[in-house]
């Protein structure tokens, strides 16, 4: 990849988001004295200017092939940034305070591409891992892979445990709850809390049989009984509509 000075200022100068930017002080090659630049960090490049509105940048700092470090110096909250190979230059930076430096320190270290190439093996490596465990609890079951089946809850687990109640007997679609095995004793009051002696849930109570007197008629027994109810009422309807119908005429002369 090729760069000239014309692509490295309109990169050092776009709207591109940067990485970092800020005032730092930059120790000189041949004199030690430190001045003060505006540095901003975009990618693996960190360009330099003499002031924040500056339309060129005064230099680059590709950061590849370099270690970020603290320094021994005599102006506070220093570091350096420390290229290989015995003729390579050390920049030497120093920030206005601590969380600054720190902030730095931090960007400049994740800046290169080296670090970049870590990060994705690393991702990979986990990624690789959560899928041998997925293909791993999807073998030790008998179900397709792609088939997720959600727990039962709390009151479906309560249902599969309750046992099942006894058929009723029904008669023309109705249930005959006389004809229950037990329906005439009363229901055991010492098993309120829903629960026998095993501790297993108990089915809920019968209703208690309904007392039928003399002179009502029962439901349900056979056609015979229906039909001499329409016979009964039949006839009373007929002497109350008689009774009527003489009312209206009036006494006769």
């Amino acid at each position: 990849m090729k760069l000239n000075e014309r692509s490295l200022a309109f990169y050092a100068t776009c709207d591109s988001p940067a990485d970092n930017a800020g005032f730092l002080y930059k120790r000189g090659e041949r004199h030690t004295a430190y001045h003060r630049r505006w540095f901003v960090l975009k990618g693996n490049m960190l360009f330099y200017f003499e002031e924040r509105d500056s339309r060129e940048p005064v230099g680059v700092i590709v950061l590849e092939g370099c270690n970020v470090e603290l320094c021994d110096a005599a102006e506070s909250f220093t570091f350096a940034i420390r290229f290989g190979g015995a003729k390579s230059r050390t920049y030497v930076l120093a920030a206005e305070n601590q969380a600054a430096m720190e902030s730095w320190v931090k960007s400049l270290s994740r800046a290169s591409f080296d670090y970049m190439r870590l990060v994705v093996r690393e991702l990979e490596k986990q990624l690789q891992e959560m899928s041998r465990g997925l293909a791993g609890g999807c073998a030790g079951t008998q179900e397709p892979p792609g088939l997720w089946k959600p727990k039962p809850s709390g009151l479906e687990q309560w249902r599969e445990r309750l046992p099942a109640l006894p058929a009723i007997p029904k008669e023309n679609g109705c249930a005959v709850w006389n004809n229950v095995l037990g329906a005439e004793r009363l229901p055991d009051t010492a098993g309120c809390a829903g629960h026998d002696e095993e501790e297993n849930p108990r089915p809920p109570p019968l209703p208690p049989r309904r007392r039928v007197s003399s002179g009502e008629a029962t439901v349900g027994q056979s056609p015979s009984t229906f039909c001499r109810l329409h016979e009964q009422y039949s006839r009373e309807v007929a002497r109350l509509r008689q009774d009527w119908q003489q009312k209206q005429r009036g006494p006769r002369p």
